[in-house]
């Protein structure tokens, strides 16, 4: 008979080859496998140090065992619907994978007058002074996305004092109170020829990418962030959510929930 540690390692591992768990993806922290499985504390770390020995996960000190990225050819899965893949952040999201992410940010100013973006047909307009951010994000020392964001220092003042690496999501609803209401997204695809000047991937051949165009909205109808972003199409993957995660108080309340899409 199989040691329980062993058993609960393997049904966790199942979950990720069949795709329930993604890349990423946070697995049961050691009190959920004690309170699900009934078992000691003992069993329970056993039980997540042979998934990590396996090299299925890996653990991130102060954040959880993470999904880590085993695919053949190495791409990126990233997925429509994700609030917590959005809270998380770029930087935070790829070392949960597995990979070493790194950021060259190749502008970073403040525009006085406001700006504006079409998406899905509605136009998001953001009053200024606004914080435009462009930086190359790295994963490993491939540069997988090229990020230009736009964000309201009307709403978040001194924003432009911190670190490029942050999560601004999360720094959106932690430090400035805001309450997210919306994120719409348009992801489209194109081909970056090599000697264009929108091309900073550093190749020599056309370049089939990812745009994604967003606007992250909170109440009421104030637009906190724009960006209009590239992503690698040879490194990367997209999925949706076929259920997306409503806010606890929108269903206590009996409020229809809103559906978003949300990429990061």
């Amino acid at each position: 008979m199989k040691p329980k540690f062993i058993s609960i390692s393997e049904s966790i591992i199942e979950k990720i080859k069949s795709g329930e768990l993604q890349p990423g993806d946070k697995i049961p922290s050691e009190n959920e496998l004690i309170k699900n499985f009934k078992v000691s504390n003992t069993t329970a770390r056993k039980s997540l140090l042979e998934i990590e020995s396996k090299g299925w996960a890996q653990r991130i000190k102060g954040k959880g065992t993470f999904v880590l990225n085993r695919t053949e050819d190495h791409h990126i899965l990233r997925t429509l619907g994700s609030i917590d893949s959005t809270r998380r952040g770029f930087n935070e999201s790829l070392r949960a994978e597995g990979f070493n992410p790194k950021n060259i940010v190749l502008e970073k100013t403040i525009l006085q007058h406001g700006i504006s973006s079409e998406i899905s047909g509605k136009h998001f307009i953001m009053e200024g002074p606004v914080l435009k951010i462009h930086q190359l994000r790295y994963a490993d020392d491939t540069i997988i996305k090229d990020e230009v964001k736009y964000i309201s220092l009307k709403l978040c003042p001194k924003i432009n004092m911190m670190s490029t690496e942050i999560s601004y999501f999360k720094v959106y609803e932690d430090k400035y109170r805001h309450k997210i209401t919306d994120v719409k997204q348009t992801l489209s695809a194109s081909i970056l020829e090599p000697d264009s000047s929108d091309n900073n991937f550093d190749t020599s051949r056309r370049l089939p990418v990812f745009v994604l165009d967003s606007a992250v909205v909170s109440q009421p109808d104030k637009v906190l962030e724009i960006e209009k972003s590239y992503y690698r199409g040879d490194k990367y993957k997209f999925a949706i959510v076929a259920n997306p995660e409503y806010k606890d108080e929108e269903m206590h309340h009996g409020k229809e929930p809103k559906k978003s899409h949300n990429l990061r």
